[in-house]
């Protein structure tokens, strides 16, 4: 999904620049809760890759029907974590990461169209709750 290779660009383009840029004699990554910020980016793109992972196997071994809460579920989590992390790295670019030398703003613009285009992500996660309570229900 591109949501997830875009995250994964940003998240590169993130740790580059944060061991590149120094403040206060230090690595930018080494201040604060830079590292927080790195792990917490890579660890919501391995969930959002999963996730995608899931639904195809889904998809493949019980049809779209099966893999619809999977589905919308994607649908709101790829775009969010790319937002998010392509976020994150603007905000470790500085002033830069918004300018036309770094593609991070078109990217961040690119993917907050995604999330409107593929549905709002209240809608999905309706179809999320009605799926999994129809689930639940129907075993009783």
């Amino acid at each position: 999904m591109r949501a997830i290779g875009a995250a994964e660009v940003a998240f590169e383009m993130m740790c580059e620049r944060g061991m590149q840029r120094t403040a206060f004699g230090k690595e930018l990554v080494r201040l604060g809760g830079n590292y927080d910020v790195i792990a917490n980016s890579r660890i919501e793109i391995n969930q959002a890759r999963l996730l995608t992972l899931q639904a195809a196997w889904m998809m493949d071994k019980y049809g779209n029907k099966h893999a619809a809460s999977e589905i919308a579920q994607i649908k709101v989590v790829a775009p969010n974590v790319a937002c998010d992390v392509i976020d994150r790295a603007i905000q470790m670019h500085g002033g830069g990461g918004v300018s036309q030398d770094f593609p991070l703003a078109k990217m961040y613009s690119f993917m907050r169209c995604l999330r409107l285009a593929d549905g709002p992500d209240e809608v999905h996660r309706r179809s999320v709750a009605r799926i999994e309570l129809a689930k639940l229900f129907s075993k009783e």
